[in-house]
């Protein structure tokens, strides 16, 4: 399953740098747009050619709102009924595929219920990191992810949850952001409190300048891409149910409380 997964991410990847990086997406004709002619602009901005036509902005005007983090029980007490799962920066990687999630239950209060996750959100680290790897590494929500909890999911105090104002934007905004961060540009963006490093996310967002696609070739990458991400969930849901088995399995095989027969 995982080595499908890596497939399915290298496919996403390589399209995203054909079309947004190299900028050979399909023109009017269904034709590579740069190699085949396209008109380019020079930037200031950027200081860069793009496709004429193409808007420049900060990252911040892809963004609707935020949501803040959660901590509430460990355990259902008083008010604090509403059963959770916390996303904290150390299930951002198992969140994405690349590790198991872990996010503990928790218990919230009803009247914060407006702070769970929905599909199209994204999730950012904003505070942890270390000496050799900035804040800022993002997890994204889909339905499919949802599929593999048993009740919603929330990000802790140390993240921070963003919905963009276009959902067309979605996988556009991800592979971004991800480049970015590959790049290491949000060491430049960051704070300390108390030893901890924390992201400056809005300073970061309201200045990164990037280039925004036109909203009809975003939804064909939307379009492409959702396929590829439900296949990718399924396989991350079937190898979590697989994980669970044999966490169940193996106490009992040690003990002798089960044998296998040939």
């Amino acid at each position: 399953m995982n080595k499908v997964n890596d497939n399915l991410e290298l496919m996403a990847k390589t399209l995203y740098d054909y079309w947004f990086v190299q900028f050979d997406f399909p023109d009017a004709n269904g034709k590579p747009y740069k190699t085949s002619g396209g008109k380019m602009v020079w930037n200031t901005e950027l200081r860069r050619e793009i496709p004429e036509g193409w808007a420049v902005e900060s990252l911040s005007t892809w963004i609707n709102n935020d949501k803040s983090g959660d901590w509430g029980k460990e355990r259902e007490e008083g008010n604090y009924n509403q059963k959770v799962y916390c996303i904290r920066g150390a299930d951002i990687n198992g969140l994405n595929g690349k590790g198991e999630v872990k996010s503990p239950e928790r218990y919230i209060l009803e009247k914060n219920l407006f702070k769970t996750l929905d599909p199209h959100d994204l999730i950012v680290e904003i505070s942890g990191g270390s000496p050799v790897q900035s804040t800022g590494r993002l997890a994204y929500i889909t339905e499919e992810t949802l599929h593999r909890f048993d009740a919603p999911i929330i990000c802790s105090n140390f993240c921070k949850a963003v919905t963009l104002k276009n959902k067309y934007y979605f996988y556009n905004f991800v592979y971004q952001w991800n480049a970015i961060y590959d790049a290491g540009v949000l060491f430049g963006y960051e704070g300390k409190t108390s030893g901890i490093k924390n992201l400056l996310f809005e300073s970061f967002v309201t200045s990164y300048d990037t280039q925004i696609p036109p909203t009809e070739l975003a939804e064909k990458f939307y379009e492409f891409m959702k396929p590829l991400q439900i296949k990718k969930e399924k396989n991350l849901k079937e190898n979590q149910e697989l994980s669970s088995l044999r966490d169940w399995l193996l106490p009992m095989l040690m003990n002798g409380q089960i044998t296998v027969k040939d």
